[in-house]
């Protein structure tokens, strides 16, 4: 898989190919995912994007919505600030409920979750940035089941997450759900990739 950082309309399949191509895609791109997500508690998973997760995903939303030519547009701004820029990880963060009265009273009091997520790597923490498309919180104090996030990472912190066996947890903090977990080294080995 490629390292870029943008996705242009010249990489935008036409759709009769894509649809002949997207069994293949698809499961390229799930295998790209396993050692992209990490689950942080028993409702709460981090997947980390890339330029060809968020390809797939574009074409996806093109393929099922058939917005044509004028939804292009759309999507590569939607999308392109989902890929890592090369000195930062870049996550979405979906709370995973499927009972809808569980979820609804969960998400309820989870208000300002965006605000708590850290990385930290070798004892140096990282405060995840929310993107700031839309707000995720709103007036009431209820969070969106999906969050997007920015890891930003200075050139020594990408050596340090570089290194063979370093030691990386992502938590969250909210006080309603304070959860970590420890990066298993094939998705640090994995995510290690999005640095250039």
């Amino acid at each position: 898989m490629t390292s870029r950082h943008e996705i242009t309309r010249a990489d935008i399949l036409g759709m009769e190919d894509y649809a002949a191509a997207r069994p293949e895609r698809k499961r390229a791109v799930a295998e790209l995912k396993k050692h992209r997500r990490v689950a942080v508690g028993p409702d709460a998973t981090f997947y980390f994007e890339s330029y060809d997760t968020m390809l797939h995903q574009v074409h996806e939303m093109l393929y099922i919505e058939k917005g044509g030519e004028q939804q292009i547009e759309d999507e590569l701004r939607a999308y392109n600030p989902m890929i890592p820029n090369g000195r930062e990880l870049v996550a979405t963060l979906m709370f995973e409920i499927d009972e809808p009265g569980r979820r609804a009273e969960f998400l309820a009091g989870l208000g300002g979750v965006e605000e708590t997520v850290t990385l930290t790597l070798n004892g140096e923490t990282i405060t995840a940035t929310p993107e700031h498309d839309v707000d995720r919180t709103t007036a009431d104090g209820k969070a969106s089941s999906i969050q997007f996030l920015h890891f930003a990472f200075t050139d020594a912190q990408v050596e340090k997450f570089r290194t063979p066996d370093a030691q990386v947890t992502i938590a969250i903090g909210h006080q309603k759900y304070g959860h970590l977990a420890v990066l298993p080294e094939a998705v640090r080995q994995a995510l290690a990739q999005d640095f250039y």
